[in-house]
């Protein structure tokens, strides 16, 4: 039997989060995830009139493929999957890791030449401006360790926080939006973080369950070179399957000045990786009611309620600040009160104080209105 929960996630990622219509095509990107939930999503697509077209993957074989992977052979892969991502109107990636450690030993070079090749040409110059795209995780026990629960409770909280109501939560970040896109100097306070820079003319996109499940955030970018000061990150963060405690950027006039953490060599390999990887991307607020922990996993993380997060690298074409890269390292800061607290003022208004949105119209947003 197909577990009832499947189902009804399914049609989320269906009829809401794709909003696939009759005669379009999907292409279902599946990574180790259960073979009856990629049939259960094969079954709602034609449901809804869509044709479905399945990719079954592995991450123990996408790292061996890295790996050993050729210049050639990577044109190769690259050239194939483009050719089928750019058939397709949308596109639903369903992601499973049984060890979310099992690319920390690729070489620097193989991640590079993956990112450079591959990643950009099908996802960044494809997937990302031209398909209705969402992706998510999948639960395992891996990720219930990660985060501290057990795997029957884990499970619940996944299935609850995928299937909330979206639409609703929808409306409520409108206001957001709209102050995000009209906002000129923002300011972020908080303990060991102090940052400053300018948002003005650069969109404000409001995030509600059509490119990530879960979803709850709004995102916008800093003006390029507009951005000063330090910001300490509180949440734990991994990349290339390498884990980061306690990363900390200093910034002068946009740029990435001086970083550190638990793993400063490998935090500035990374920044150096390419021109813009020391350039701010993206600035976004979370406010997520179920997810209130940090589970180094950053599909889950960046929608924290009470968080925001200040990412190095390529900014996304919707809020476009002109930073090209081919990183995109969302890291996050918790500021509700357990975690030291701290405040976002937009054009020297505080619109929330520890976690908490303190002006009307976007009161809506915090966690007791959400749920």
């Amino acid at each position: 039997m197909i577990d009832p929960r499947m189902t009804k996630l399914a049609e989320v990622l269906i009829k809401y989060s794709t909003a696939l219509k009759k005669g379009e095509k999907i292409l279902i990107e599946a990574i180790d995830i259960p073979i009856e939930m990629t049939c259960e999503l094969i079954r709602v697509a034609r449901e809804a009139g869509g044709d479905p077209l399945v990719t079954l993957k592995s991450n123990r074989v996408n790292r061996a493929l890295m790996m050993n992977g050729s210049k050639e052979q990577m044109a190769l892969w690259a050239e194939t999957e483009a050719l089928r991502m750019g058939n397709v109107d949308a596109y639903l990636g369903l992601r499973g890791s049984f060890n979310i450690a099992e690319n920390s030993d690729l070489p620097e070079d193989k991640h590079k030449l993956y990112q450079e090749s591959v990643w950009k040409k099908v996802h960044l110059d494809i997937r990302v401006p031209k398909t209705r795209w969402v992706v998510l995780r999948w639960p395992s026990s891996s990720m219930a360790q990660q985060a501290n629960r057990s795997t029957e409770a884990f499970e619940q909280f996944y299935f609850d926080v995928c299937t909330m109501d979206y639409a609703r939560m929808g409306k409520a970040m409108q206001p957001l939006a709209k102050r995000m896109t009209e906002a000129d100097q923002v300011k972020i306070v908080g303990p060991g973080t102090e940052l400053s820079f300018s948002a003005k003319g650069i969109a404000a996109i409001p995030c509600d369950g059509k490119l990530n499940i879960p979803d709850g955030e709004v995102f916008t970018a800093p003006v390029k070179d507009s951005v000063n000061g330090v910001v300490q990150y509180n949440a734990r963060t991994i990349y290339q399957g390498v884990m980061h405690d306690d990363v900390r950027f200093e910034f002068k006039d946009g740029k990435i000045v001086k970083a550190t953490s638990s793993n400063t060599e490998h935090l500035n390999k990374v920044l150096d990786t390419d021109a813009g990887s020391r350039y701010i991307g993206e600035f976004a607020i979370g406010f997520n009611p179920y997810v209130t922990e940090p589970m180094l996993d950053i599909l889950f993380d960046e929608k924290i309620a009470g968080s925001f997060h200040f990412t190095p690298g390529q900014a996304y074409e919707e809020a476009d600040n002109g930073n090209k890269s081919t990183v995109h390292w969302d890291i996050v800061c918790l500021q509700d009160e357990k975690n030291g607290g701290g405040e976002i003022w937009f054009d020297g208004e505080l619109i929330r104080k520890d976690g908490m949105f303190v002006v009307d119209d976007l009161k809506p947003l915090n966690p007791e209105n959400l749920k």
